[in-house]
C-alpha cells in the first residue's frame, strides 16, 4: 500500500532534475510535454532553493540539456506517434492535432504528415477494423452510409478518401484503390 504525502516538500534544483529524469526515463516525450509536467509539479509543490528570494528554476536550460543528451527528441517522437496513429487507422488531420497537442511546431508536423498512400492505407485499416463500407456485415443503406462517412471524418480522414472507401463495391475494390496510390 502506498503512502501519499499530504504536505510534500517544495522542490529544489536537485529534486526537479530527478523528477525530470524519471519522467523521460519512463515516457517517450516531447519538450512541450516535459515542460508541462515540470510546471505542474512546481505548481503542486512549490519552489524552494535554499531561501534565495526570487530564484526560480530555469526549465528551458534543463530541457535543452536533456535534448542535447538525447533523452528528449521531438522529431523521433513525432515520427513514432504519427506512425502509431496511422497504423490504428487515424487520418492526417487527427495525426496533426495529436502532434500539435503535444506542443510540436508546424514545421515538424509538416515533416511527418502522411503522404497519399499512407492516408489511403490508414482509411482502409479503419474501415476494416470498424466494419465500415464494404467491410460492413449489414446491407448499407443511405443512413448507414452517412454514419460510416461521419465515422471516417471524425477519425481525421478527408471527405474524398472517406467516400472512396465507403462507396467501394467490395473489399477487393477498396484494397485496389488503396494500392493505386502506392503504385504512383
Amino acid at each position: 500500500m502506498s503512502v501519499k504525502r499530504h504536505n510534500p516538500q517544495p522542490l529544489n534544483q536537485t529534486r526537479l532534475e530527478e523528477l525530470a529524469l524519471a519522467y523521460v526515463a519512463r515516457f517517450a516525450t516531447t519538450q512541450g510535454k516535459l515542460r508541462d509536467y515540470l510546471q505542474r509539479k512546481l505548481r503542486e509543490r512549490g519552489w524552494d532553493d535554499g531561501g534565495r528570494d526570487g530564484d526560480v528554476p530555469d526549465l528551458d536550460a534543463l530541457i535543452a540539456r536533456y535534448c542535447e543528451l538525447g533523452y528528449v527528441n521531438d522529431a523521433s517522437w513525432a515520427r513514432m506517434k504519427a506512425g502509431s496513429l496511422l497504423r490504428r487507422g487515424y487520418g492526417a488531420r487527427r495525426v496533426g492535432e495529436a502532434l500539435g497537442h503535444a506542443g510540436l511546431d508546424e514545421d515538424l508536423r509538416a515533416d511527418v504528415r502522411p503522404d497519399e498512400a499512407a492516408e489511403r492505407q490508414a482509411a482502409l485499416v479503419l474501415a476494416r477494423r470498424r466494419r465500415l463500407g464494404p467491410f460492413s456485415v449489414r446491407e448499407t443503406d443511405r443512413a448507414l452510409r452517412e454514419k460510416h462517412i461521419a465515422a471516417m471524418l471524425r477519425a481525421g480522414h478527408r471527405l474524398d478518401v472517406a467516400r472512396a472507401i465507403i462507396d467501394a463495391a467490395s473489399a477487393e475494390d477498396a484494397e485496389a484503390w488503396v494500392e493505386e496510390a502506392g503504385d504512383d
